[in-house]
């Protein structure tokens, strides 16, 4: 078997509430909920990957990265690493643009349990909810 893709997510948080985006028709997991995010390229690090994949994905900026604990899950066609950050936009970073997600949005930490999100979301959900330290 190979080793599992490895790919960050991040949760963005903004007057506490999280962003959350719902993936498009045509992909793997259609129409689920997730933390936006992405596939790390070769010679990237976590963070260099999160940074870009938001930029892509929302069209916006992302700081004060906090990582959370790697959640290794196998989907029926194959495993990701997943490398969960929690951060916040730059102070003058544009609005996020749902650019690649059917929609986005901003949902209080007790209200992510009630949306149909992706699988591999659920364990680093289960740990963002644990967090006894509020980042922001």
């Amino acid at each position: 078997m190979p080793a599992p893709t490895p790919v960050v997510c991040a949760l963005i948080v903004k007057e506490g509430r999280v962003l959350v985006a719902k993936r498009p028709e045509g992909k793997r997991l259609a129409g689920y909920w997730e933390f936006p995010g992405g596939k790390m390229e070769a010679g990237e690090s976590a963070e260099m990957a999160l940074i870009r994949e938001i930029q892509e994905e929302l069209g916006c900026k992302v700081e004060n990265l906090h990582p959370g604990p790697a959640v290794t899950f196998a989907y029926e066609w194959g495993a990701i690493l997943l490398f969960p950050f929690v951060c916040r936009l730059q102070a003058n970073s544009p609005a996020p643009i749902a650019h690649e997600h059917t929609e986005i949005a901003w949902l209080l930490p007790c209200d992510l349990a009630g949306v149909d999100l992706a699988p591999a979301d659920l364990p680093v959900l289960a740990w963002f909810l644990q967090r006894s330290d509020a980042i922001f």
